[in-house]
């Protein structure tokens, strides 16, 4: 990041909240889906991924002016591989101190969901690792980096906060897996045996299958955009301090 980002602490605080509201979206409006409609699974996703689409949206627009709203290891990540090529981006102490805030924001948005409906704070058994849905995690995460960083490098980034919201929103039907895409997410829904729920064992395959779709996400961005690796820090939303770090 350059110098007049916002403090570091700042930026945590913002990626904390932003990962943990988007888990309570997530995880919120799949376990309203299941009890609006229990007969209904085409439904319930319906309404899961309507919610998610409108959430994620707003929270871009929130969050993106003070860290740039990654809200996710992989994007993170992507982002301090591209700022290795051209002395920008996240520094390695801000990529753990993002994934880490990531992380317990999503623990904390799963165990809020849960209690909001009072369905109690339990471990899911819901399965997802076939191969299907490994490979719909691949497809899902390589197409949000490409996109995310295909707007910042084409001086774009004001079009994140829509363009993310529908690419999430149209994965979660095109994918198998219904595009999880995110690392802190993945580990998050364990924390909920509901609709959005996901099985501990099935966690260390979405997440490395996230990391191979970040990875050729980031080569197609290269492909295509040889420039990208200039405009890190406009990812997911340019965030110019001077207005945001007093």
């Amino acid at each position: 990041m350059t110098s007049n980002q916002p403090q570091l602490w700042r930026r945590a605080v913002a990626e904390l909240l932003g990962t943990s509201l988007l888990v309570m979206v997530v995880v919120g409006s799949g376990i309203a889906a299941q009890q609006l409609s229990p007969n209904d699974v085409g439904l319930q996703l319906l309404q899961n991924s309507t919610a998610t689409v409108l959430g994620l949206t707003v929270l871009i627009l929130v969050f993106g002016p003070v860290s740039g709203a990654h809200f996710n290891p992989v994007v993170s990540l992507a982002d301090w591989i591209l700022g290795r090529r051209s002395g920008s981006g996240l520094t390695l102490p801000e990529l753990g101190t993002y994934v880490i805030a990531q992380t317990v924001g999503a623990i904390s948005g799963s165990v809020v969901a849960n209690t909001m409906f009072e369905v109690g704070i339990s471990i899911s058994a819901k399965e997802r690792a076939t191969t299907g849905h490994l490979l719909g995690e691949v497809v899902a995460t390589a197409g949000l980096i490409l996109l995310i960083f295909a707007l910042a490098a084409t001086k774009r980034g004001v079009l994140a906060a829509p363009a993310v919201g529908a690419y999430i929103g149209a994965a979660y039907w095109f994918t198998s897996s219904t595009s999880f895409a995110n690392p802190a997410v993945t580990v998050g829904r364990i924390f909920s045996d509901t609709f959005a729920g996901i099985a501990p064992a099935s966690v260390p395959g979405f997440v490395v299958a996230q990391l191979i779709g970040a990875a050729a996400g980031l080569g197609l961005l290269l492909i295509l955009f040889p420039s990208a690796d200039r405009a890190d820090d406009d990812v997911v939303l340019p965030h110019d301090s001077a207005k945001t770090s007093s």
